[in-house]
């Protein structure tokens, strides 16, 4: 790599950083008054939490917490609810559409109006914002077509205009934008479409599903394998205890559906403090400067990887594709190489100066001797010749002009050796570190990679280098939270009405343009039964169809297969450690284990307590994840107790009343926690997943999409969510409803809505 201009190119965009890293370091080791808490930039979970640093908190690593009766009270809907921007403009934000333009999929289903004057696209829009108005303002009651007719003050006699109303309500309610979630009907319908569409997995995307498509009429049927609902949002409960065992934050409810399905049924929701004080493994609180300054490090590699794969278009070297882990760790390569070279070059110039200060010693030591030599012969001659007065001016003259130019010499020469000992002393009292990470600091900064390794699921070595993060310009707004009474409320709210069958693991799925017929066996009788359906919509993990748990025939096509295979699907575990009392700070929801070693740093680095109980869940990201997923009980759970006595102390830390460890990945109906972007991946490979598979009849050209896919791993804007999960089971419902139904709302024929069994080439999101 030596001279290469793009690693030279990376190195300028790093060096700028070490001075301060350094500095900050040696201002930390005089530090032994006090510790300020450090706040962290969190990667949260695949909701990705940004904490904040409250400079005016300080908590000593000696305190105990005390029980705070207000410490998960209700929070007012002015605290948890985002600013939203006023009027009309906020509704289509909360609904994630833009107030001012069409969307793609808007163009697609409203091509007159796309291609109208502007005025009418003006009054598509306004229309179209004051029904998601009306919507949001009573989500618990169904916005009707008779009064989108009155809100949108169109008289019934101005039929054109009128006409558009029922249109643009009509594909508000059949892609979920209105209508959605648990309210009231107001004109609910007599029996059932004919037609039976069935909804593989019972998590938040197929309750979604299954809900939508019975709002609309059709005869919907879940099959889910395990004994419950809610797939991988499942609650702990034992006791007064509750943890979270999947998903547990909301992360902001700016543009989030949440938030509408929280007003329906009332999901009782409060903020998370941000506050993360971390510690080492031996108890000392990390110092708040010097956490700061290397997660300012962090973001710089992370910038610096963005900088060298999207506009350098660097992602390979020699021939390898690089990881996102792989690139981070040769940017940290090249800063230590920097490091060593500005050490060597600063000793270099300190040893020729020592050189170039010694050389003038001996120099001015010659001259010395040279004086006191033409001092002394002057003596002589005068002592020898010193009753002529000519002969005396004669040896003066002549012996002084030789001693006034050593004379000379000797001054240019002390005043380059005074010149040169204040360089000297400059360059001593110019601190260049021998190292770019001091061994704490690599510490610290494996922390924030943990952190980025439990947002993805994954580690950082199989993270693809240009498409990590390609989802973050869709991130909701507002502040993080939890659900106080658990995550599982919101599927036992979803399910209300819906026809399950639980225990019912499906194994096959046979398809063809005329329908589907399912296969599944009882998980409790081993009895196999067979379902049929004009649509099925598989909701199942991404990890359960890279199993091939479920076999599908004809095969699935060769671009949909190539997704499910390129596609990565991670692993998070927990640890739940239920107390009789509380022993850390109330105050505080999180705070993190900094570990020794690069190694193990995702071994129970976090700990969150987000329950009215003293309960502890503790963080198993990275590579630590899988290794402890096949390590007993009893040894996972004593590690962590490790962890929490090294923090607080052998005797402030009791033995837990009860303990729950999870393993997701051995989990059959899970086979993982949530996708992510492996390297060879893209976003494309969520359009691929979500793209319907639609076979043809024999002689026909007409596809009919048969197979549907849902779920966070098919949903390219915001993969990995809770929302994200609810969000695609919305859009495959409006697809099912589309192909079955027809699409009133439009004017293109339906086949052509219809997708065909083609690999996407564009976003799917529509906006």
């Amino acid at each position: 790599m030596e001279g290469d201009p793009v690693m030279e190119c990376i190195q300028s965009q790093l060096v700028a950083g070490a001075p301060e890293l350094q500095q900050t370091n040696n201002n930390i080791e005089a530090e032994t008054d006090e510790v300020i808490v450090s706040t962290q930039e969190q990667a949260i979970l695949h909701q990705r939490l940004l904490y904040a640093p409250e400079d005016d908190e300080r908590v000593s690593s000696e305190q105990v917490p005390v029980l705070m009766d207000d410490e998960f009270s209700s929070d007012s809907d002015s605290d948890i609810e985002p600013d939203l921007p006023p009027g009309l403009d906020g509704a289509a934000f909360q609904s994630r559409l833009p107030a001012n333009k069409l969307t793609r999929q808007e163009i697609d289903f409203f091509p007159d109006i796309a291609s109208g004057s502007q005025s009418a696209i003006m009054e598509f829009l306004r229309i179209r914002n004051k029904l998601l108005q009306a919507w949001l303002h009573d989500p618990l009651n169904e916005l009707t077509a008779d009064k989108a007719q009155s809100i949108a003050n169109i008289p019934h006699s101005v039929s054109g205009k009128s006409n558009l109303v029922l249109r643009i309500h009509g594909y508000l309610s059949r892609y979920g934008f209105i209508n959605f979630g648990v309210f009231k009907q107001q004109n609910p319908l007599e029996g059932k479409m004919p037609f039976k569409v069935l909804v593989i997995g019972g998590g938040i995307s197929g309750l979604m599903t299954a809900r939508q498509l019975q709002y609309f009429g059709l005869d919907v049927s879940i099959l889910e394998a395990r004994d419950r609902i809610g797939g991988r949002v499942n609650t702990f409960r034992k006791g007064a205890y509750s943890a979270d065992l999947g998903a547990m934050v909301v992360t902001g409810l700016g543009g989030n559906p949440l938030s509408v399905i929280r007003k329906q049924v009332g999901l009782q929701m409060s903020k998370i403090r941000r506050r993360c004080p971390l510690y080492y493994t031996t108890g000392e609180m990390v110092p708040r400067e010097r956490d700061r300054t290397v997660e300012l490090e962090f973001n710089r590699l992370l910038d610096t990887v963005s900088y060298l794969s999207h506009h350098l278009q660097v992602d390979q070297l020699n021939g390898h594709s690089l990881s996102l882990g792989e690139a981070l760790e040769l940017l940290i390569e090249l800063q230590e190489k920097h490091s060593r070279e500005k050490l060597k070059e600063h000793l270099t110039i300190m040893s020729s100066l020592q050189l170039e200060l010694k050389g003038i010693y001996t120099q001015i030591k010659e001259i010395q001797m040279k004086l006191k030599e033409g001092q002394e012969r002057q003596r002589q001659l005068l002592e020898a010749h010193g009753n002529n007065p000519n002969d005396i001016d004669f040896i003066k003259r002549s012996t002084e002009q030789d001693l006034y130019q050593l004379f000379q010499q000797y001054d240019t020469l002390h005043e380059q050796r005074q010149d040169i000992e204040n360089r000297l002393d400059e360059a001593e009292d110019t601190d260049i570190p021998a190292v770019y990470l001091s061994p704490r600091d690599r510490q610290i900064l494996d922390w924030h990679f943990a952190n980025l390794e439990f947002a993805n699921a994954s580690p950082l070595n199989v993270l693809s280098l240009r498409h990590w993060d390609q989802d973050d310009d869709f991130e909701f707004t507002g502040a993080h939270l939890c659900l106080r009474d658990g995550y599982d409320a919101l599927p036992k709210s979803l399910s209300k009405g819906l026809d399950i069958r639980l225990k019912t693991a499906v194994t096959a799925i046979n398809y063809s343009a005329d329908g589907t017929e399912v296969i599944a066996t009882s998980t409790e009788s081993g009895c196999t039964n067979t379902f049929k359906a004009d649509a099925v919509v598989v909701t199942v993990p991404l990890g359960v169809l890279k199993a091939g748990a479920i076999t599908f025939q004809p095969p699935l096509p060769e671009w949909k297969q190539q997704a499910i295979n390129d596609l990565g699907f991670g692993l998070l575990n927990k640890v739940i450690l239920c107390f009789e009392q509380r022993f850390w700070d109330a105050n505080v929801h999180l705070f993190g284990h900094v570990a020794s070693s690069t190694t193990s740093r995702g071994e129970l680095f976090m700990f969150w307590h987000l329950s009215f109980t003293p309960v502890l869940i503790a963080l198993l990201a990275g590579e630590d994840a899988v290794k402890y997923e096949s390590l007993p009980d009893d040894v996972v759970t004593a590690k962590a107790m490790a962890v929490l006595r090294s923090i607080f102390g052998d005797n402030s830390v009791p033995e837990p009343k009860e303990t729950f460890v999870t393993r997701w990945r051995g989990d059959e109906y899970a086979r993982g926690s949530y996708s992510y972007i492996a390297s060879g991946s893209s976003g494309n490979d969520y359009d691929f997943l979500a793209a319907s598979v639609s076979p043809t009849r024999a002689g026909s050209t007409v596809p009919r999409p048969r197979l549907f896919f849902a779920g966070e791993h098919t949903i390219r804007n915001y993969p990995a969510t809770v929302h994200g999960a609810l969000l695609s089971g919305l859009r495959e419902a409006g697809k099912v409803a589309d192909f079955l139904l027809g699409a009133s709302y439009t004017p293109r024929p339906l086949s052509s809505s219809a997708e065909v069994a083609q690999p996407p080439v564009t976003l799917s999101e529509l906006i």
